[in-house]
């Protein structure tokens, strides 16, 4: 019964508990980027690089756990599309 809430955790070395606290940082930054650049698209002065640094910043978090997740279960690392 919990497996659904459990076997993606699993599956990249973290508990629930883990993985809900590294989605919602991932979330969290999100909506942060995206009312920045939802004010920049007002006032064009305003969080010019915002959000484009976020999301770089994010990518690169998220091309790093990938990467552990992978080595961890004993996979090659996919290439980074760029």
């Amino acid at each position: 019964m919990l497996k659904p809430f459990t076997r993606h955790p699993e599956a990249v070395g973290e508990t629930y508990g883990q993985h809900m606290g590294v989605a919602w940082s991932f979330g969290f930054t999100l909506i942060g980027a995206g009312l920045a650049c939802l004010v920049h698209g007002l006032l064009p002065f305003a969080f010019e690089r915002t959000g484009s640094n976020t999301v770089r910043r994010l990518n690169e978090r998220l091309g790093r756990r990938c990467a552990l997740a992978d080595k961890t279960r004993g996979l090659d690392a996919a290439p980074v599309q760029g």
